[in-house]
């Protein structure tokens, strides 16, 4: 009798340690929902490129972001405001999709979400997106890590895997605080398992009711001296029309 209360007393600690682990995709989510508000928005990005220190490049955009009503994942019309040579070129996602219109040509192409936009930018870096709708996660563990602000974090170390083939980056490591689900820091891999970049993601302030990132520092795999940095701001709720996400509307569109 004695034996069989033992036995049951240990079943139920162990259900609850299991119960009590942390999901990896919770996880995910939680960091999507610091960087991502959770109505209709528009903010603007600024990219600035360096090599060795100096600068050699920049572009700002504006970015419009709205989650799809049937799957959540966000659509983004993203207008160029500089340099003055892109200044109202587009781009568009809307699903998988990802579309570039030149108005002085009137056409818009089919662009890659893994091609550069500036630096380690790549165009999918630009949009917004819920990791948690386009990678599978897997907790790999809890570890301090270096945060960009050279602090250490303990944070929750997750191993994304894309989904689908059209994701922007195959293979993701990604640091989560553990404290409070805020992105710390990613490494990003090819296919072939070649490591493409690592973000760090810092200066959180408020905007929209969350403290969010307002930076992320980007370094190259291979040249560290090689870093794009890409800073938010101006954050606001707004209503996107759904017009602005058609690619038939690209032509006739204005900003206000």
């Amino acid at each position: 009798m004695m034996l069989s209360a033992l036995m049951l007393c240990i079943a139920f600690i162990a259900s609850g340690v299991a119960q009590a682990a942390p999901n990896a995709q919770e996880i995910l989510a939680k960091s999507d929902a610091v960087r991502n508000p959770d109505k209709p928005f528009s903010l603007t990005v600024t990219l600035v490129e360096y090599r060795n220190a100096r600068q050699t490049g920049g572009n700002t955009l504006t970015v419009y972001s709205k989650a799809d009503a049937a799957g959540g994942q966000f659509r983004s019309l993203i207008r160029f405001v500089a340099p003055a040579r892109d200044m109202n070129k587009l781009m568009l996602k809307n699903g998988n999709d990802l579309w570039f219109f030149d108005p002085s040509s009137k056409a818009s192409i089919r662009l890659s979400p893994q091609q550069r936009l500036l630096g380690q930018a790549a165009n999918g870096d630009v949009v917004t997106v819920n990791l948690a709708r386009d990678y599978k996660a897997a907790l790999s563990g809890e570890e301090s890590v270096q945060d960009g602000d050279r602090q250490q974090r303990m944070s929750h170390k997750l191993l994304l895997t894309g989904v689908s083939s059209d994701v922007t980056y195959h293979r993701v490591e990604m640091w989560i605080d553990v404290a409070n689900a805020r992105p710390v820091k990613a490494r990003f891999f090819t296919e072939s398992g070649q490591l493409l970049k690592t973000a760090y993601y810092r200066r959180y302030q408020m905007h929209l009711g969350t403290e969010r990132p307002t930076e992320a520092v980007i370094i190259d795999g291979l040249d560290p001296n090689w870093v794009t940095v890409m800073r938010y701001s101006d954050y606001a709720y707004r209503e996107i029309p759904e017009a602005w996400l058609q690619r038939d509307y690209l032509p006739r569109f204005r900003p206000e």
